[in-house]
């Protein structure tokens, strides 16, 4: 499985294949057509709390990655598992999420995750 990252204000396109919005909140100022949304994963985006800390300022990438990590093993793994499983049968997946920083997300961190669980 060829599996992506993209912002969900870029343009979505053909190559993007099955369209995953890994956000908690939907993208503001995103229509829904716009967005091209194949599967709306909140279940699995950081929880308000780890959201607050992840983007409050002066926060660090890598404890908010391991608070991550650690939700997605704890009270995510349910839903983590059902998303591996409809992944299963998609060559292509984008993840799209909304935030600027492109390298510093939860994004990136749930790419690694589902790497390891796809592969």
């Amino acid at each position: 499985m060829d599996l992506r990252r993209k912002r969900a204000y870029d343009s979505a396109s053909p190559d993007d294949g099955y369209r995953v919005l890994v956000d908690r909140l939907w993208p503001r100022g995103v229509s829904k057509e716009r967005a091209a949304i194949d599967l709306w994963a909140k279940d699995i985006a950081p929880s308000t709390e780890l959201r607050h800390e992840w983007h409050a300022p002066g926060a660090d990438f890598d404890t908010s990655a391991a608070h991550y990590r650690a939700q997605l093993e704890g009270e995510s793994a349910a839903a983590l598992a059902r998303l591996v499983d409809e992944l299963r049968g998609h060559p292509v997946v984008t993840l799209v999420y909304a935030v600027n920083d492109t390298e510093h997300n939860h994004a990136v961190v749930l790419e690694s995750v589902l790497r390891r669980m796809i592969d």
